[in-house]
């Protein structure tokens, strides 16, 4: 019998395929793999727990394809013998907070999101009291589901009980005792816009108990289609539509989410949007207020903002992107000593100490609305905390695809890190940049380049991203010359992006 193959589904530290047939995509989420993972990471956690029939939670985001995939996982795991607990429509943070409550006395949960992805995608994302899954867990499970397990039968029982009624709870009161006060958003204009994403429980859950005027607010209807735009609060065009409801509703706070709530970003009362190195910054000066500490962020935050922590006493560690492997690199440095009260990506996940580093953007936005109020307290705004921020004028990134006929993109790719680096130390008119963790940073001089450049190697995919930020308009283009003359004579890396790039 031919041996099932499930890694392709593999997406970092989540599950993820498609759930409906497009013109395009053929399903690769089908009932037997979604069962099959399904009783993988039952195996998974009972070898980690010891308990035979763990309590599993489950809910879902908006996606059109959750109702049959939810009925697929509550149906494998009752099969099982496990009880299930169906929380229905769900934010992916609260999917791990009711663990941490002992009124659901759950042993895991499965949330089934795709993220940001495209309408006919999704996953599973699971949880323990401990945290999300690390990368090489999932692989674990999903080798457990390509040997076809065959656990032992029962009958679980179901039980309907949404949690996300006691997660707004909890955040409001996040804010209120934070701020000594039960309405600190009482007059204040602040719109939402969650892209019909599961996030427009924000508007009328939290902010409205806190006082807030939340009218003006855009797209709070879940729908898994995504009509008004991609919810995504990198995108551009995110933050337009957000810009454009904070500027008509004349809103002191635009607020912007992805899909199922782990991430997040805003606009300011100006219209000027706060997301990346910019929103990593407002984050870290709240933190470096109350005392010096440690910020942990993926590869790609500017020089700015290191110089930005570093006169605020903090100190900027850059590590490998990937949520997780920022998550995990916070909570190494907290065990041996360095207290690092934040692990942040530059794509809106943000995951503090004092909340199981879980990357939350409901919390992130809590934090924030804390010093919104503070600020308004000194009768300043909330981004003049971050007005001495230096920013690149350019930002850029184009993604290098190895050609089909690689034999091993994963040992190419490490080669052409490795014969760079060696090509950047001897060149005199760059430096080449020391721990940077992951690929190969490269500082350029002030009147050619004026700022870095990053290629990396992506964990799973035939793929080499490359970001440049420059502080001199057209000095993306000089790095990316630079880099042509270097990438171009290897045969089996298609360039075609970058040279389009540098010809634009």
């Amino acid at each position: 019998m031919e041996r099932k193959s499930y890694m392709h589904l593999k997406s970092g530290s989540d599950v993820r395929g498609v759930a409906v047939t497009t013109e395009r995509d053929e399903v690769t989420l089908t009932r037997e793999a979604l069962g099959d993972i399904t009783r993988a990471f039952l195996k998974w956690l009972s070898l980690k727990s010891g308990k035979k029939t763990p309590k599993i939670a489950v809910g879902y985001d908006c996606r059109i394809s959750n109702e049959v995939i939810f009925a697929i996982v509550k149906e494998t795991v009752l099969s099982c013998g496990c009880d299930v607990i169906g929380c229905g429509l769900s934010s992916t943070p609260s999917m791990f907070m009711l663990l941490k409550d002992e009124g659901w006395a759950c042993d895991a949960s499965i949330m089934i999101t795709a993220s940001h992805l495209p309408f006919n995608m999704n996953g599973l994302k699971f949880f323990t009291p401990d945290g999300g899954l690390s990368g090489s867990e999932i692989s674990t499970i999903l080798s457990y589901a390509e040997e076809g397990l065959s656990l032992p039968q029962g009958e679980g029982k179901f039980e309907r009980k949404p949690y996300m009624k006691k997660y707004c709870e909890n955040l409001v009161e996040t804010v209120r005792s934070a701020t000594g006060t039960d309405m600190p958003l009482y007059g204040r204009i602040i719109v939402v816009d969650a892209g019909n994403g599961v996030g427009g429980f924000f508007a009328s859950k939290v902010l409205k108990p806190l006082g807030a005027i939340t009218s003006g607010s855009i797209n709070l209807c879940p729908d898994g289609r995504f009509p008004a735009h991609i919810p995504n609060p990198e995108l551009p065009e995110a933050m337009e539509a957000l810009k454009r409801a904070v500027l008509f509703s004349k809103a002191q706070l635009g607020i912007s989410f992805d899909t199922d709530v782990d991430r997040a970003a805003i606009v300011d009362g100006d219209g000027n949007p706060v997301n990346r190195d910019k929103l990593i910054a407002l984050v870290a000066a709240t933190i470096l207020q109350e005392r010096p500490a440690t910020i942990v962020t993926d590869s790609v935050t500017c020089d700015g903002l290191t110089k930005f922590i570093n006169n605020r006493g903090g100190r900027h560690v850059r590590f490998k992107r990937g949520y997780k492997n920022v998550i995990d690199e916070a909570i190494r440095r907290n065990e041996n000593g360095d207290y690092c009260p934040l692990a942040m990506e530059t794509s809106g996940h943000a995951a503090f100490k004092d909340n199981y580093f879980l990357d939350d953007g409901a919390y992130l936005i809590c934090k924030l609305l804390v010093t919104f109020y503070m600020q308004a307290q000194k009768r300043e705004k909330l981004c003049d905390l971050i007005d001495k921020l230096e920013l690149p004028v350019e930002q850029d990134e184009v993604r290098l695809k190895f050609t089909a006929d690689c034999r091993n993109f994963k040992e190419e790719g490490d080669r052409i890190i490795r014969e760079l680096k060696f090509f950047a130390e001897a060149d005199s008119r760059v430096d080449l940049v020391p721990n940077s963790y992951e690929g190969v940073r490269i500082n350029f001089p002030r009147y050619d380049g004026d700022g870095w450049l990053l290629i990396r190697q992506s964990v799973h995919d035939p793929v080499m991203p490359v970001n440049f930020a420059s502080l001199s308009q057209g000095g993306d283009k000089v790095m990316a010359k630079y880099l042509y003359s270097f990438v171009s004579k290897y045969p089996f890396l298609d360039v075609s992006a970058l040279k389009e790039f540098i010809e634009k």
